[in-house]
Formats: structure tokens, C-alpha cells, sequence
């Protein structure tokens, strides 16, 4: 059967895929000002582990951005472990936006999805309850084709974030851009940092 569509068809089939679209976008973040705070949370990928101090994404996006941006990352901690440290985080840094890439540890050692998921959810609303935004970054699971678990891009939908979920997938594929198997290099910290910028330029913060 062959659907014929007059002028008042196409309007509507334009009008639909315009709602699409507005589906499709980046959930917004408010405008950060010129002396805002942005705090990067997370273990050894927010660390900067495989580059130098200043090559880290944190060190990157500050310049990209232009704003401060607080780099608090601890190699090696747990999901929980870091849900028990954000609230200090947050009362030193006071931040407008957190951007959160935490749960690769809990990943490496097989431990519990379902509880990394809540330890993440509990994060974004301790954030919120101070005022800040969110970003949240998938964290690749290990293995020969790493991509995030899935519960990064759920939690993201959930609750209304902005999320960067591929950056760090095609980093860790790339021998060029990483440092081993679990970590970027120089190279692939400054790809994230690029990543993490245009993101917070969709979502009208910068």
C-alpha cells in the first residue's frame, strides 16, 4: 500500500519529527558564570592515571572551558567508597556542576551492578541537594571491545542527565590514545576533556 501525503501530511510528519528531535536532545544544565566551580569526581580516569598532573581531563577542560574545574580523583576507590567522600568534596569545593566518572573499580572486580547503580544515583541526588548540575560519563567495562555497562546510559535517562558515553569507549579501543587497558594517555585525556566541553556546550552551560 502506498501512502500519498498532501501539503497538511508532510507539515505533520515534519511536526513529528521536530517533537523527535526535541526527545533526542541534550537534557540542559544552567549557564555556568565566568567564576563557577566544577568538580571532577571520580577515580583513576578523573586522576588523570597514565599522563602527567596537567594532561589530566580535568586539567584539559579547565582550559577548554574556562572555568575552574577542581580535579577529585582517587585511584583505585570503590563506588562507595566515593559516595562516602562526595559530600566533604562538595562542602570544599562548593561546585555549580560535578561531573561524575566513578564505577570503573566496582566493574574491574565484578562487583554488584545493581549496587554501583544506587551508589551512582545517590551521588547525582547529593549533588543536586547542593545545587549542582550533573554530567555523568559512561566507564567502560573491561574486555576486548570495552563499552559501558548499560547501567550508565539508564541512570542517565532516569534521572535527566547529560551523558557522555563514547568517548572513553573509543579511547580505550584506540592503542594511540591509551595508556593501558583501562586508562587513557595524554592524548586520549585530551580527547575526553574535547568530549566533555562540546557537551556542556549542547547542554547551554558553557
Amino acid at each position: 500500500m502506498r501512502l500519498r501525503l498532501g501539503s497538511g501530511g508532510e507539515a505533520l510528519l515534519l511536526a513529528l519529527g521536530l517533537l523527535a528531535a526535541c526527545g533526542a536532545r541534550t537534557p540542559p544544565l544552567p549557564s555556568l558564570g565566568a567564576d563557577a566551580v566544577v568538580l571532577a569526581f571520580g577515580d583513576s580516569l578523573t586522576f588523570g592515571t597514565g599522563a602527567e598532573p596537567q594532561q589530566s581531563y580535568p586539567a584539559q577542560l579547565e582550559k577548554l572551558i574556562g572555568r575552574k574545574v577542581v580535579a577529585a580523583g582517587v585511584p583505585g576507590e570503590l563506588s562507595a567508597q566515593g559516595l562516602a567522600r562526595l559530600p566533604a568534596a562538595l562542602e570544599e569545593a562548593k561546585p555549580q556542576l560535578v561531573i561524575l566518572c566513578h564505577g570503573g573499580n566496582d566493574l574491574l572486580r565484578k562487583l554488584d551492578e545493581a549496587q554501583l547503580a544506587n551508589n551512582l544515583r545517590a551521588m547525582v541526588t547529593l549533588a543536586r541537594a547542593r545545587g549542582a548540575g550533573v554530567v555523568l560519563i559512561g566507564v567502560p567495562k573491561p574486555g576486548l571491545l570495552p563499552s559501558p555497562a548499560a547501567l550508565y546510559s539508564e541512570i542517565a535517562k532516569e534521572l535527566h542527565l547529560p551523558y557522555e558515553g563514547a568517548a572513553l569507549r573509543k579511547i580505550l579501543t584506540d592503542n594511540a590514545l591509551k595508556y593501558d587497558l583501562v586508562h587513557p594517555n595524554a592524548a586520549g585525556y585530551a580527547r575526553l576533556a574535547q568530549a566533555l566541553a562540546d557537551l556542556l556546550k549542547k547542554a547551554g552551560a558553557v
